[in-house]
């Protein structure tokens, strides 16, 4: 048995970025490369639980980056904790049947997980609407003693105007640290560093390249030092999630709504703020995946609304009902009707039809008081100074059914025969894992 398993959760890693990194070749070598299928919603957060439980969106309950709870009607975004994932994880099983130990670093919904350690971002939102830099950990004062080795951990370079390597680089000196500390048997580390540019750029531009490379470089870092913390006899695991797909177009699916009498705004001093009270359909965007959320499940109003989007430019597919059980998005956190995109549009939140009157928050990098994912926020607009509202800056988008190579990534192993021959699916990934414990 290995000294410890390693798997790498990284964000838009493709085959063709292999060939450029000469770092990741040398972890891999003697391993093998295979072709990853991330399931329906091909998503942060989705994928992550599917690779970590086994299962899909209708047993594990992560439909998207975030959550609508109907009854509280209320939106969360990216911060619920760890019991928003419905079946046992990884470092659940292991607990129960071995006595490894693991430890979980920056993946998300990893808050109050039964890990051994944890460390993900929890800035500390301050009454004055200020943020102080902060980390979840576990145990609770192991933030502490990485703040005083490293420093804060760089939020600002995490995600934003700013997102860059330099969170990356604190991501792996962390874990680097934790692995020469207290040698946890498994360890699982999610890294997006190849997402910023490839959301901004497109997936295939000198941009992308150069973030390839940063990242191979801090990769051979993280391996430098783990094989210092465990010795040679690491069996890594590295995940591409999911693949980026260039954008060209965008659909504004809340702004349908209202324009059809659906959606509802309320008025205020600080802009229009979307009413989920009394529209009777709003949408969680988030990349390609949009969630309409009808009012007491309308019947009449969910077929107003498919036919609404059957009709728009970029929308591929309009699932209801059955179509989600297809897809093993049949949960009740699932929309009423979920919007798919084509690979080459996505879906911004907008809700208003005035740039005057858009909320405060808009212009802001704001990941929970907004209804959706934001890819804006990784610009800033100098003449505002704050976040412009140009979606059509986005060119690179994912989520949509991978259904074209080039919205699949890839998956690498350290060592030979253990992957079918052409391709794998994120749920697998699971099972890859604990069969390296002697556990199916």
């Amino acid at each position: 048995m290995a000294s410890a398993v390693v798997l790498l959760s990284v964000a838009n890693l493709r085959e063709k970025d292999i060939a450029a990194m000469r770092h990741v070749q040398e972890m891999l070598a003697g391993g093998e490369i295979v072709e990853l299928t991330p399931s329906f919603p091909a998503l942060t957060c989705p994928v992550q639980a599917n690779m970590t439980t086994g299962t899909l969106p209708r047993d594990h309950g992560v439909v998207a980056n975030g959550f609508y709870w109907r009854e509280q009607q209320q939106v969360e975004m990216w911060t619920a904790g760890n019991d928003c994932i419905l079946q046992p994880q990884i470092w659940d099983v292991l607990r129960e049947h071995t006595k490894a130990r693991s430890a979980i670093w920056f993946p998300l919904h990893s808050k109050y997980a039964q890990a051994d350690y944890i460390c993900t971002p929890a800035p500390i939102h301050n009454p004055d609407g200020s943020e102080s830099l902060w980390c979840y950990t576990k145990p609770t004062e192991l933030y502490g003693q990485l703040r005083d080795q490293f420093g804060h951990f760089p939020l600002q370079h995490y995600w934003g105007p700013l997102a860059g390597i330099r969170s990356t680089q604190w991501i792996v000196d962390s874990a680097v640290w934790a692995a020469r500390q207290f040698r946890p048997e498994f360890f699982y580390i999610y890294i997006p560093h190849l997402d910023y540019v490839a959301q901004r750029t497109g997936p295939d531009t000198p941009q992308t390249q150069q973030a390839v490379q940063e990242l191979d470089v801090q990769l051979g870092r993280l391996a430098q030092g783990f094989h210092e913390a465990y010795g040679k006899d690491i069996f890594w695991i590295i995940a591409g999630e999911y693949a980026i797909t260039p954008v060209r177009h965008v659909v504004y699916p809340n702004r349908l709504l209202r324009e059809a009498g659906l959606l509802r705004v309320v008025p205020t001093d600080n802009g229009e703020l979307l009413d989920l009270r009394t529209s009777q359909a709003w949408t969680l965007v988030d990349h390609q995946v949009g969630h309409v959320f009808v009012r007491d499940g309308d019947p009449g109003t969910i077929r107003r609304v498919g036919e609404l989007f059957r009709a728009q430019e970029g929308i591929a597919e309009v699932l209801t009902h059955q179509d989600l059980a297809r897809y093993g998005m049949d949960h009740p956190r699932s929309g009423d009707v979920v919007l798919v995109s084509t690979p080459d549009s996505w879906q911004a939140y907008y809700w208003w039809l005035d740039d005057q009157q858009a909320p405060q928050f808009a212009r802001t990098v704001d990941i929970h008081r907004k209804p959706g994912y934001d890819p804006v926020e990784l610009w800033f607009d100098p003449a505002s100074r704050g976040i412009p509202l140009n979606a059509t800056l986005v060119k690179g988008s994912h989520g949509a059914p991978a259904v074209r190579s080039e919205q699949r990534s890839v998956l690498l192993v350290s060592r030979p025969g253990l992957l079918p021959d052409r391709t794998i699916r994120d749920v697998d990934v699971f099972n890859l894992v604990l069969s390296q414990f002697g556990l199916q």
